[in-house]
């Protein structure tokens, strides 16, 4: 019981913090407008460890890879931890497979990744209905275009419906099911 509840606490801290990095990251790769109340959060409470971080970690053609690593740490130690809280016999811990951690990480931050731009599309399309002019609307329209503009390209508007967003998303859904079955892979090795 103690268990599932330190695995719970563990998984929602540091899942949520790497859901932070990670979006920091991605708002500041795609130029998302600073003054917008969610990138104002996300830097207050990412600040603290990103700042100390980027002066040992240099950024490469504009992609702040300080936030970028500190996120797969942060699923590292994530990951590590539900390991360690599996229910072992006490006083045995199971060896830990660093190289196998380390993939696990990096394929949950593509799922996290994959989701966040599928969240994206979906509470964009609702707003559009709903209210354009929300604040948000800038932060979502950053994230949401670089994918769907690709698809605009090449699949214009069919009587002034735009299909982008279901291409997409469906595209996304594929890509979930090769990740996650990457992950079921990598985890049998692990």
């Amino acid at each position: 019981m103690s268990g599932q509840i330190l695995s719970f606490l563990l998984d929602t801290t540091l899942g949520l913090f790497s859901l932070a990095l990670l979006l920091r990251f991605y708002m500041q790769l795609l130029r998302t407008p600073y003054g917008n109340p969610l990138s104002r959060f996300l830097i207050t409470i990412t600040d603290f460890v990103v700042r100390p971080a980027r002066k040992i970690i240099p950024g490469l053609y504009g992609m702040d890879l300080a936030t970028l690593l500190l996120a797969w740490i942060v699923q590292c130690l994530l990951l590590t931890g539900l390991h360690l809280l599996q229910n072992l016999p006490p006083g045995m811990t199971a060896p830990l497979p660093f190289a196998g951690i380390g993939l696990l990480a990096l394929t949950e931050l593509v799922k996290t990744t994959l989701h966040i731009v599928m969240a994206a599309i979906i509470i964009q399309a609702i707003l559009s209905w709903v209210n354009p002019q929300s604040p948000v609307a800038p932060v979502l329209h950053s994230i949401a275009e670089p994918f769907l503009g690709t698809v605009r390209k090449r699949i214009p508007p069919i009587a002034n419906v735009d299909l982008s967003p279901l291409f997409v998303l469906v595209a996304i859904q594929i890509l979930l099911m090769v990740v996650t079955g990457l992950q079921r892979h990598l985890s049998t090795l692990a």
